[in-house]
């Protein structure tokens, strides 16, 4: 998960009570997730006495208009689930050695890049872009995948979904990579990168195509992820406050996905709230780029309120530890931010047991999105694994890769 899915309608559920009056249910959300929101709203409200809510909303206009996070696109493709739902991805292809700048050659040194594709997969309430930092240091130098998951970014809203009513599940999303990955990628060498869900979808992929797995990964990268047992996260809530939330939130979410076009509006109408909660389950570190924030909002934002309710029953039935096993004969790179609320870093440590030949590493003063709160040291890491693979034969220091362009 890219967030908690009590932070993602703190905001949804309380307005709908203002809104609705009656609706019980939508009152009884607003009362118990709430609990989620409490830091957060402190320092919102401190903010209010001091800036005037036109003001915020003029830096909001103002950062979507100046930052170039998100701004990377590549050749756009189509790919088909198997109950017809679109998946769009995009490619950027590796570039001839003499087209890349010296600063590149001198980062990878490489005249002939391997015949490797990196597939990047997002977290819950994300899309592509989400990578946007890791994506401009590898363009042009490898292969490189990235796709949007159903009913996220630019990909078509679960067909299942939609017309049967059939709730997500981690496989299907596996099954859904396997439908990009034959029509980006139908040969070669792969490494699989995910993020949060993107990383469950990899493990998805494993346990029901092993064969995929052994014939043609070759490196798999899992960040800020987890195996199993998300039921017993409490998000950094006390127990009381996350006993309430895991009580109403799956009904909740239902009754709030049911009344999608009245959630949207209250988003909209308590974004300053909803602005500094994201901040606190995606960030742990207190100099991140406004801009970096508030693209992170945008992102989360555009993911529609009954997309946000059909995704959640998937995470506290995913447990995918059985599959880890497919990756043991192979370069595996297990990334996560120590202070993250979301997917805690136990989770990752106990990825890395499970296999013991993987690269743990931890990052300190680091949340959820860790590969845009300290994207050097996630593209370093990545660049480390792909030399691994022999996509890139050495690799030194990657500064200066994680521009917004390149």
């Amino acid at each position: 998960m890219s967030e908690s899915s009590a932070e993602v309608v703190v905001s949804a559920a309380s307005v709908a009570a203002a809104s609705a009056g009656n609706w019980r249910k939508a009152g009884v959300a607003g009362a118990a997730i709430g609990v989620v929101a409490a830091g957060a709203a402190a320092g919102v409200a401190i903010e209010r006495l001091t800036v005037g809510r036109g003001m915020r909303k003029k830096a909001r206009l103002a950062l979507d208009s100046a930052g170039p996070y998100g701004s990377l696109r590549g050749t756009p493709g189509k790919a088909y689930a198997d109950d017809g739902t679109e998946l769009y991805y995009e490619v950027d292809e590796a570039e001839p050695e003499a087209s890349l700048a010296p600063r590149r050659r001198r980062l990878f040194g490489r005249k002939a890049p391997a015949p490797v594709t990196v597939v990047f997969s997002h977290g819950y309430c994300l899309n592509q872009d989400s990578w946007h930092f890791q994506r401009a240091a590898l363009r042009g130098v490898v292969r490189t995948v990235h796709w949007d998951q159903r009913s996220h970014g630019r990909s078509g809203r679960g067909v299942a979904q939609l017309e049967d009513r059939t709730p997500v599940t981690i496989d299907q999303l596996g099954r859904d990579l396997l439908a990009v990955i034959e029509a980006a990628v139908p040969e070669g060498p792969i490494v699989l990168v995910g993020h949060s869900m993107g990383g469950m979808t990899v493990m998805a992929l494993a346990d029901h195509f092993p064969e995929l797995i052994r014939d043609r990964v070759v490196a798999v990268a899992l960040v800020g992820t987890s195996s199993g047992r998300l039921g017993e996260v409490n998000f950094g809530l006390p127990v009381a406050g996350v006993n309430a939330v895991r009580r109403v939130l799956p009904g909740v979410l239902k009754a709030l996905g049911q009344q999608a076009a009245l959630v949207e509006r209250g988003r909209r109408a308590t974004a300053d709230l909803f602005a500094g909660v994201i901040k606190r389950y995606s960030f742990a570190s207190r100099d991140v780029d406004p801009a970096v924030e508030r693209f992170a909002e945008r992102m989360i934002e555009s993911t529609p309120i009954d997309v946000v309710a059909e995704f959640y029953p998937a995470f506290t039935e995913h447990d995918k530890t059985a599959a880890l096993a497919r990756f043991t004969e192979m370069p595996v790179l297990v990334l996560a931010g120590v202070r993250d609320l979301v997917t805690p870093s136990e989770h990752s440590e106990a990825i890395a047991d499970a296999l013991p030949g993987a690269e743990l590493v931890l990052v300190p003063d680091a949340g959820h999105l860790v590969m845009l709160e300290h994207p050097m040291v996630v593209t370093d890491r990545l660049a480390d694994l792909l030399a691994r693979t022999g996509a890139i034969p050495t690799t030194a220091t990657v500064g200066g890769c994680d521009s917004a362009s390149s």
